[in-house]
């Protein structure tokens, strides 16, 4: 099966995904929700995405990717869902995100993935019809996409 939904929490990486996932703002903040823990956990990959929402002009923006390699660490696609912090994401930014997620995950060979629910938290999308794009994006996808639906801490 392609996507997958499971409970727990996405930094504990239960699932052994090769990447992580998440939906970021587009000005350079990760102040609240899952991006924190991001943020925390990869402070140099928060330095470049802070640095690629700034440039003049921007070199992050809606509906991008942009994929994170540290050295032992799951790799991370940062997914540009909305303009600023807070609410603002849009169905069809998700949607073009997720694809382009897709198409450096096969890109680069990378075949499992592990996501919180994407735009349905500071996003403000309603979790139900961000479920039914993510399922219709990654229906047919080779990989396997791990969808943490309900956080539970340190499992």
């Amino acid at each position: 099966m392609p996507v997958e939904f499971v409970s727990g929490d996405v930094f504990v990486n239960r699932v052994g995904a090769a990447a992580l996932a998440h939906g970021c703002n587009c000005a350079g903040s990760m102040g609240a929700g899952v991006a924190v823990g991001f943020k925390e956990r990869y402070p140099t990959m928060f330095e470049e995405f802070r640095h690629r929402c700034r440039a003049t002009p921007p070199e992050f923006g809606l509906g991008d990717v942009f994929l994170w390699r540290e050295a032992g660490k799951p790799m991370v696609f940062n997914l540009g869902t909305q303009p600023r912090p807070g609410r603002g994401a849009t169905y069809p930014v998700v949607d073009q995100a997720l694809r382009a997620m897709r198409s450096v995950a096969d890109a680069e060979g990378i075949t499992t993935i592990a996501a919180p629910r994407i735009a349905a938290g500071y996003g403000g999308l309603s979790w139900k019809k961000v479920r039914a794009v993510i399922e219709d994006v990654f229906a047919d996808w080779s990989g396997t996409l791990f969808v943490y639906e309900e956080y539970q801490p340190g499992v």
